[in-house]
């Protein structure tokens, strides 16, 4: 009897799944996800993201234990385990959805569709988000998105048939037997189904009136976001399913509710997700490569390892930027105003090149999206060359958002003798003010460079390149290709507020 194979990657779930329901409906099916050693040999990789996808996959074994199915997980190369898959029992169709992931998984993909190809194998691919393979521009793809996004959620058929794996199941492996080391943030949320469907329950009904107004500061983001990314990464939730959750529960609320203007604004965030991964989709080596290749050699030379190595350790001096790396390390998450401090940071005054920042980022990330992280990292370093360098300033960054140190001192321990006065800036105290609060120099580190400074010159050389005539004559093949459509009807004060709060593109 012939059967499909179901290939699970980063759509972790079996509700709205168009691969599987596509399957169902052509005759027996094999649910199959493959864990890929080269692929957690990759540098993007973490345990973090290894265990959350373990805890998803229990999950997912679950609901196709109701359904009478069964999801095996086999450890090897794809190619290598359709080939002994198809030689022990061979099949007709590959069926899975669309996956924007890394330069690793896109070559995978094209070697799977080749391997289908030379075998007379069909090879479905179904859309996961509002992201639309070979798009020539940016013209049509707002009607696109909200036209995926309006569609009913993919309903599974009454009766499914699966087929059984051709030989014994086998547990999948440790982390440490894929290479991974052994750290993971002790915090992290846990991976699944049943998980995420909790968290978005408790944003929808109570948390989002937090959402407008609160998402910006590390004291108050860790509620008043959704933390929904990480469920939306590996696809424990479809975005179809949120967004559509998110309508109705909007629609369901009285007027004036605070839950309406932050429902509103996460609805745009979901928006943008797609926005940003559409541009890896559309540019694969932007993972890799400056998107305005004229940005070539900005920052490639002269890499500073001493600095990368105090970012990395927490020990820039700056308090802020060194409380949202311990907080990253510990909880695998941190708002998206503090990632964009972190990277401007990084880029600017620590002028350091955005790939291997990005790799360390995409480790401490749970809820890293190829192309959401790789898109920020070079608009928040400047290289895409259509969007305007936003450049923060991590002592003004502390003052608006943390003003009297909470945020700093809770995750800074050594700091918290330190008055509130220098909270900040601790390294200016006097010595006879540290040794009164018994302060030793190595608890108060000095930053490996003078902020305005630093600062000054790194912007001399971005907006030198920038005003160059053949830089701004290659923008406009960039926008047609990358750049939003979407524009704001506000005007004035509400216009800059709604930025403030809702744009990602600075």
């Amino acid at each position: 009897m012939s059967y499909g194979v179901v290939w699970f990657k980063r759509d972790l779930r079996v509700a709205d799944h168009a691969a599987l329901a596509a399957a169902a409906r052509n005759g027996p099916v094999l649910c199959l996800y493959v864990v890929e050693p080269s692929l957690w040999a990759q540098p993007d990789a973490a345990r973090q993201h290894y265990e959350f996808i373990i805890e998803s996959l229990r999950d997912v074994y679950r609901d196709l234990r109701k359904l009478g199915g069964r999801l095996h997980v086999v450890t090897g190369e794809v190619i290598d385990v359709l080939s002994r898959l198809h030689a022990a029992k061979p099949f007709t169709a590959i069926y899975a959805h669309e996956e924007t992931g890394n330069r690793h998984t896109y070559a995978r993909d094209l070697a799977v569709g080749r391997w289908c190809a030379r075998r007379g194998v069909g090879w479905h691919e179904y859309p996961q988000f509002g992201v639309v393979r070979r798009l020539a521009d940016r013209d049509r793809w707002q009607g696109l998105w909200e036209n995926f996004i309006a569609q009913p959620q993919v309903a599974l058929p009454a009766d499914i048939v699966f087929a059984p794996l051709p030989w014994p199941d086998e547990p999948p492996p440790h982390a440490q037997a894929l290479g991974l080391d052994d750290w993971q943030p002790p915090g992290r949320q846990a991976g699944g189904r049943a998980a995420g469907l909790s968290v978005l329950a408790e944003f929808l009904d109570e948390r989002s009136g937090q959402y407008r107004g609160g998402i910006s500061s590390p004291l108050s983001a860790p509620n008043a976001c959704s933390r929904l990314s990480p469920y939306l990464a590996y696809g424990c939730l479809g975005l179809r399913e949120v967004v559509q959750a998110t309508r109705l529960r909007k629609a369901q609320l009285p007027a004036g509710d605070r839950r309406v203007a932050g429902l509103t604004a996460f609805i745009s965030r979901l928006h943008w997700h797609c926005h940003f991964i559409q541009k890896l989709e559309s540019e694969p080596g932007l993972e890799y490569a400056n998107l305005h290749r004229g940005y070539d050699g900005l920052r490639e030379d002269g890499w500073n390892a001493e600095r990368f190595a105090a970012l990395v350790a927490g020990r820039t001096g700056w308090p802020l930027v060194d409380a949202c790396v311990a907080m990253l390390r510990e909880n695998g998450w941190l708002n998206f105003r503090m990632r964009a401090m972190l990277v401007s940071v990084a880029a600017y005054p620590l002028w350091l090149h955005w790939r291997p920042v990005g790799l360390w980022l995409a480790r401490q990330f749970l809820d890293y999206e190829p192309g959401i992280h790789w898109s920020q990292m070079q608009m928040q370093s400047g290289t895409t060359g259509i969007n305007v360098p936003r450049i923060y300033n991590p002592l003004k960054q502390a003052r608006d958002h943390d003003p009297k140190g909470v945020f700093v001192r809770r995750w800074l321990p050594h700091l918290r003798r330190v008055p509130e006065a220098w909270i900040f800036e601790p390294w200016r105290m006097p010595a006879d003010l540290r040794t009164r609060h018994g302060l030793a120099d190595t608890d108060l580190p000095t930053p490996l460079v003078d902020l305005e400074s630093a600062t000054r010159e790194a912007k001399t050389r971005l907006f030198a390149l920038r005003a160059r005539p053949e830089i701004k004559a290659a923008k406009a093949a960039i926008v047609t290709r990358h750049g939003s459509r979407k524009r704001s009807t506000s005007a004035g004060k509400k216009a800059k507020e709604q930025h403030d709060q809702l744009s990602l593109d600075f």
